[in-house]
């Protein structure tokens, strides 16, 4: 165990130490980020592979053998192909409206659970596909359960850290990413060279192995204190609780924080009427906002298609698997970078740092493809690796910044009235997103050509400035007195401003 921690500021004083439900919680968060990643890592991968494309997508695959005349961008430009990949995120969309009401009325802890039981389903679907419906049937259940995971998990441990761990804890989930992309990348490498064709099956049922776990997880984890004060009433079970996660019997203060803010959400009946009101228009602009800039930061891109990006300008099969399994090694290392910092330097100053790094890194890996990728052909290996350097350096900035970021502030931000609403909200907007660009990204490739890099750019700028004039710093702050950061904002306080603080 860890000795005392203790966090003071106008509320009072939270006390509590590390105990093993918090790393138990850190786990958890750890291995719901690392089905996202997994499941956004080994599309990409599977794809490029030769008998995955011959049995499910043959024209693509004798496009990209047969016909020499097609552009380089454009080899994979497929819609059916990408909707194996953008359907996870859709399915990922609607469920997560679901998850909302489900998170609410019953807790955070059986959202996770349903999330898993659905990874389960999806995954054996996956690996077992005969045909293209189960295939994509699969994917669709992949969807729910991170519709309703992605919303319940990040709620979970934003309410069970202390204010001064909150950070680094909460950016257990996206290290989960980071390390299921890392894996989903090891996977496709080492499947790809299974022979009779048929490695993919292992890339696509992997799943199911973090997926138990996380059942596991739910099953034996306890419910956040602020969700049994608010659902179940008992405050005596809460405060046991509450005391059991803080290590220690004095937890007054917070508790009482808790019920105050419980008694504020019982009279909200209509938490989706709820948030639209004045009061907390800055939080619902953070939950569109935030989501949708994370994802036009292009970082999917990466993600879904590395490897026939790599393929695309030149590289062969196992080179180009082998090229995202670099990237997600630099993304893991600085995830962990961001966790150790963020309590420290705070949520703006990473998100400043990060931004220009990635912002620097599009702009040249846009020049050098206007400048040396034609049609046809490719690049000289020199150029090859100078672009797998600037974009592991635009990973590195997306990893300090806009990905684990990206799913801390949001699930902080929120009143416990309209934390669930709130954070269902984040999770459509980042599906919707990761939909759109899923979908369009290898004809936007194919039209856009190099243009798709700069096209990333500009909204990497847009964003900067965004968190820079708009997003007020939340490190150390406790979750239930939050709204005191946006009446504090030289914006945010003209809209809330004349709101009675009680």
């Amino acid at each position: 165990m860890a000795s005392a921690l203790s966090m003071k500021d106008e509320g009072g004083q939270y006390n509590g130490r590390i105990t093993s439900i918090i790393l138990f919680s850190c786990l958890m968060a750890a291995t719901g980020g690392f089905i996202f990643g997994y499941d956004l890592g080994i599309s990409g991968g599977v794809t490029s592979m030769t008998p995955f494309l011959r049995e499910f997508f043959p024209d693509v695959y004798r496009r990209m053998k047969e016909d020499k005349k097609i552009s380089n961008y454009c080899k994979f430009d497929s819609q059916l192909l990408t909707l194996f990949t953008s359907s996870l995120y859709i399915a990922g969309l609607i469920a997560s409206f679901f998850a909302s009401p489900v998170t609410r009325a019953f807790g955070r802890k059986m959202s996770i659970l349903v999330g898993g039981v659905a990874f389960l389903a999806g995954s054996a679907l996956g690996g077992a596909a005969l045909n293209l419906y189960m295939l994509i049937f699969g994917r669709v259940l992949l969807g729910v359960g991170l519709g309703f995971a992605n919303q319940s998990v990040p709620l979970y441990i934003s309410e069970m850290a202390l204010p001064q761990h909150r950070g680094k804890m909460n950016i257990g989930f996206e290290l989960g990413v980071g390390i299921g992309i890392l894996i989903a990348n090891i996977t496709n490498y080492a499947t790809q060279k299974i022979r009779g064709g048929w490695g993919w099956r292992i890339s696509l049922a992997m799943p199911a192995v973090p997926a138990v776990i996380l059942t596991l997880f739910a099953l034996a984890l306890p419910e956040t204190p602020n969700n049994l004060i608010h659902n179940c009433k008992n405050h005596q079970k809460a405060k046991m609780v509450l005391q059991n996660v803080r290590g220690i019997t004095d937890v007054e203060a917070e508790f009482n924080d808790l019920i105050r803010a419980s008694t504020v959400s019982e009279v909200i009946n209509h938490p989706f009427k709820n948030i639209m009101k004045r009061k907390n228009r800055p939080q619902l602009v953070m939950a569109v906002a935030i989501p949708f800039f994370q994802q036009v930061t292009g970082i999917n891109v990466i993600a879904f298609y590395a490897p026939i990006l790599f393929r695309t300008i030149g590289e062969g099969e196992s080179a180009s698997l082998m090229s995202a399994v670099v990237i997600p090694l630099v993304s893991t290392t600085f995830i962990i970078i961001s966790m150790l910092t963020v309590d420290r330097i705070g949520r703006k100053a990473l998100f400043m740092i990060g931004g220009t790094l990635m912002f620097l890194s599009q702009i040249v890996v846009g020049g050098i493809m206007a400048a040396l990728l034609g049609d046809h052909g490719g690049l000289a290996k020199l150029y090859v690796y100078l672009v797998l350097v600037f974009i592991c350096i635009y990973v590195a900035g997306f990893a300090l910044s806009w990905g684990p970021l990206g799913w801390l502030v949001p699930s902080e931000i929120y009143p416990l009235e309209i934390r669930s609403v709130g954070q269902s909200i984040t999770v459509a907007v980042g599906f919707l997103l990761c939909f759109i660009v899923g979908q369009t990204f290898l004809a936007m490739l194919c039209q856009f050509k190099s243009g798709t890099f700069f096209f990333f750019a500009g909204w990497l700028a847009a964003m900067t400035a965004f968190v820079h004039f708009l997003l007020p710093e939340t490190k150390n702050v406790p979750i239930e007195q939050m709204e005191k950061v946006w009446r504090q904002h030289w914006f945010w306080k003209r809209i809330v401003g004349e709101v009675d603080e009680e």
